[in-house]
């Protein structure tokens, strides 16, 4: 017995140290990130200021009088991004609602799978179909088509499998016991999906939140082929516009390593990893006030 359990032990002990040491790699591999990226964002913001390149609105790298202000690629995210939510987060929510409280047997499982598949789909697939059927129709509203709102609309669908297999699972995560008395009380199925169970789910909605921001805001090839990349202020979503990731992508490929241009796209990474680190921060501050109530 004392041989078999020394055995265990040493079992256990293998394993801990090996889950400790995957674990502490990951968190390495991050660390490396972030300092080869800001490391090398640095002579862009010791030459030309944090505050130029965020309120700075002309990106002219290859001019005579070289401009690096990344505000057009600031608003572009952003709003691109906010159009996203506005169209995919009520079909998330209420496609989320179906699976877990009104679709049963097999259309369940094959809308499941169907929700899935779209996770499968490689951006640039996306984007080709965006070209092909979405800016067209956006042409006739107005302008090239290639635009906000094409590109609002390609990262409205892309995040929708994000949205509802997280959300889903924190609805089927509220206690029986909550839906059981709410119909105990007299409330009808979807009273209590509208009072109940939305607001005991409230965390985890804010995390799929989120985690659709990151996958909208991080999207490139998609974006590229919808957008227009054009860096200006946009002055409606039906001008064209580029994001801070697009801005790196198209860019990176010439630029001369070591150049102000070539820190100055490292900078765009850096202001963009800044940026997703906040909003993980706040949903996650928000989410333990949620589950403290």
């Amino acid at each position: 017995m004392k041989i078999k359990a020394t055995r265990k032990n040493k079992s256990e002990g293998f394993y801990q140290g090996l889950f400790f040491l995957t674990a502490s790699i990951s968190v390495l591999a991050v660390g490396l990130i972030t300092v080869m990226i800001f490391y090398n964002a640095w002579p862009a913001f010791r030459e030309i200021g944090l505050w130029d390149l965020l309120s700075g609105n002309k990106w002219t790298p290859t001019a005579s009088n070289p401009l690096f202000g990344l505000l057009p690629m600031i608003v572009g995210s952003m709003v691109i991004t906010l159009l996203a939510l506005v169209i995919g987060l009520p079909i998330g929510i209420a496609t989320s609602i179906f699976l877990a409280e009104l679709a049963k047997g097999k259309f369940a499982a094959v809308l499941r799978r169907s929700v899935e598949m779209l996770a499968a789909v490689p951006s640039v697939v996306y984007g080709f179909v965006g070209l092909t059927l979405v800016v067209p129709f956006v042409q006739r509203l107005g302008g090239t088509g290639l635009s906000i709102l094409s590109a609002g609309i390609i990262l409205g669908v892309m995040i929708l499998p994000t949205m509802i297999s997280v959300y889903e699972v924190s609805l089927r995560a509220v206690p029986s016991e909550f839906k059981e008395g709410s119909l105990a009380l007299g409330a009808s199925h979807w009273q209590t999906i509208g009072r109940v169970l939305i607001p005991a789910s409230r965390s985890g909605l804010l995390t799929a939140i989120a985690l659709s921001i990151g996958r909208a805001v991080g999207e490139t090839m998609a974006v590229i082929l919808v957008a227009g990349n054009i860096p200006l202020i946009p002055d409606s979503i039906l001008d064209p516009a580029r994001t801070l990731t697009v801005n790196i992508i198209m860019e990176m490929g010439y630029v001369e390593p070591g150049s102000l241009h070539y820190s100055a796209l490292f900078a765009t990474g850096a202001i963009l990893f800044v940026f997703i680190m906040f909003i993980n921060i706040g949903v996650q501050l928000i989410t333990r006030k949620a589950v403290k109530k």
